[in-house]
């Protein structure tokens, strides 16, 4: 008998089933492959700083807190101090838009300066980037003060430009000319991104835009579009249709309300935005940016909010999105920056929050706060924040509307907060912070699970579950709880149960790796496949795997290399396998 190959038989058929069955099955392998990578999949390439071809004076990486280079990507960036120095280098695809983090000095007696960074592409002078530090330089300790005095922190902003043509090869400098007029220019990286145009108006007659009669918005940044654009909200809601916001920039002076039942669409994050006016902008919480959710049915997507917040007050309410979405709502494709927070979300079932970027806001980026169940954060990402780049708390200042728990943050990126952590869950059942990734958190810890805020339900209850996550250059220092690990179980105020964390990577801990602190108890707790190989590259006298003496409970650890490990407490127990079957053993870099 002759066996035959399929491929090899000649017969069309079972060659396309075949084939058919061979592309299905790679299709299913590379999806599941993509979604094992932590982090968001996002549409513009960074280039750093410290890996350009420069004249200026690379710094880092950085050792000390309250430092530039502590806050930068990698603890490295590069200083431009005189005129003509610049940084260089080569674009990798086509772009179309640019992303510049630099910092700026302070004003001597506080509030930022305004200059301009001059671009060139391939030798030739392109454009001046109006770039300013009237919205960073913060002091002191939490809720921080804009005098000038020591332990400095919040150095970077960022300047967004577009319709730029940028091929594959071409070189693009940042330089320092004679008019730039700043003392110095620190940069810390570059995005390029290929945006695409404008979104058109959607089909059909369901669709009232806020430019047309009789609202007439302007979207010239300078007009006050306020009343034109709730006019066109309050009429969309009577008459059962939605709004269409066209490209423009369009300066709002008071809270935008009124926002249930409606679909508010954009021409795209990087084409219709929204900006607050910095002459009353921190005058009144009322005069800011700020759309307030009032209920169920609301979609809002593809649209820019530009605040201008430079203070950070709690006593206030946040600006940017916010309030109750009620059910079957969600909010896709916005861009947040120079808020207080950029979401901060109450009793909301269902909701879903995906592709947003939420940058140097002043306090979170995204908190999931009082009565949040079964909301879905995705694939989005915060650079910069002033406080958790993304959190769960389910707070007790209001009424619950839902039970609060089955949240999930999945495929997001935090990066870079001045104050907190990547990812922190503070209380409720069953939350989840799946297939993230947490970067260079060099105040306070990558993922932070805690009870210790002493307002809410924060005991952690059922199966919450942290996994196949990345936490990188994290575990820095905090002003209050001096050195956080880069995951730390915090057990004050409430007790934590029911923790899986399965298959975490934690690479280069600024301090210790992972830390079990504070009196509560710990119990029904494990880690699976935790990859430790090092700590402590910013400070001495930490540890792989830290229990303090005031812990209590049980932690059980399997299938995993941990580094080293120590437990100072009598009242907590450390069960596993491998992990710790072999000489403790440290890897300072």
């Amino acid at each position: 008998m002759k066996l035959t190959h399929p491929l090899l038989s000649g017969d069309p058929e079972v060659f396309c089933e075949f084939a058919f069955l061979f592309v299905l099955l790679f299709s299913v392998h590379f999806t599941q492959a993509l979604d094992a990578v932590p982090g968001a999949l996002v549409p513009w390439t960074t280039y750093e700083a410290e890996d350009m071809a420069s004249t200026g004076a690379c710094l880092g990486p950085g050792t000390n807190p309250n430092t530039v280079e502590w806050e930068s990507s990698g603890r490295k960036c590069v200083r431009l101090a005189a005129a003509g120095q610049y940084l260089e280098f080569t674009a990798k695809a086509v772009a179309n838009a640019m992303v510049v983090r630099y910092s700026l000095p302070d004003a001597p007696d506080g509030g930022g300066i305004d200059a301009t960074l001059s671009l060139y592409q391939n030798g030739k002078f392109l454009r001046k980037l109006p770039v300013t530090s009237k919205y960073t330089w913060l002091y002191g300790k939490y809720p921080f003060s804009n005098r000038p005095q020591p332990t400095p922190r919040n150095f970077y902003d960022e300047v967004r430009t577009k319709d730029l043509a940028i091929r594959p090869g071409d070189k693009l400098r940042l330089q320092k000319d004679p008019d730039d007029a700043a003392g110095y220019y620190v940069i810390d990286l570059v995005d390029l991104e290929d945006i695409p145009p404008p979104l058109a108006r959607p089909a059909g007659d369901n669709w009232l835009c806020v430019t047309n009669a009789p609202y007439h918005a302007v979207g010239d940044g300078r007009s006050d579009d306020t009343a034109p654009i709730q006019d066109c909200i309050n009429d969309a809601r009577r008459l059962k249709k939605n709004v269409w916001v066209p490209a423009g920039t369009y300066r709002l002076t008071a809270d935008i309300n009124n926002l249930l039942e409606i679909t508010i669409q954009g021409a795209g994050m990087w084409h219709s935005t929204f900006v607050g006016d910095p002459a009353v902008y921190n005058t009144s919480a009322a005069r800011r940016v700020r759309f307030n959710a009032d209920g169920s049915n609301l979609h809002l997507a593809d649209f820019a909010i530009l605040g201008k917040l430079n203070y950070r007050s709690d006593t206030e309410g946040n600006d940017g999105l916010g309030e109750n979405f009620g059910t079957n709502s969600s909010i896709s494709r916005i861009w947040i920056e120079h808020t207080k927070a950029g979401m901060w979300i109450v009793n909301s079932s269902g909701l879903l929050i995906q592709d947003c970027r939420i940058r140097n806001t002043i306090a979170d980026g995204i908190n999931l706060c009082v009565g949040m169940r079964n909301t879905t954060v995705t694939n989005c990402t915060t650079r910069g924040t002033g406080d958790d780049g993304f959190a769960i708390w389910p707070a007790t200042y209001r009424a619950h509307r839902f039970p609060p728990g089955g949240n999930t943050l999945t495929h997001c990126t935090a990066q870079l907060p001045f104050l907190a952590n990547g990812g922190a869950i503070y209380g409720g059942e069953n939350n989840r912070i799946l297939d993230c990734r947490f970067e260079d958190v060099s105040y306070g810890c990558g993922v932070l699970l805690s009870g210790t805020f002493p307002v809410g339900t924060n005991s952690i209850s059922g199966k919450t579950r942290v996994q196949n996550c990345d936490l990188v250059r994290c575990g820095g220092y905090d002003h209050t709880y001096e050195w956080r690990a880069a995951l730390q179980l915090c057990l004050e105020n409430h007790p934590v149960a029911g923790l899986e964390l399965d298959h975490l990577n934690i690479l280069d801990s600024l301090s210790d790796g992972l830390s079990v602190i504070s009196t509560g108890k710990l119990s029904q707790a494990t880690i699976r496949r935790l990859n430790l190989p090092n700590y402590g590259v910013a400070a001495t006298g930490r540890h792989g795997l830290w229990v303090r003496s005031d812990a209590n409970g049980v932690l059980t650890v399997s299938d995993s290399t941990v580094v080293e490990h120590k437990s100072d407490s009598t009242s907590f127990t450390l069960d596993g396998d491998t992990a710790f079957d072999e000489p403790q053993r440290r890897d300072k870099r």
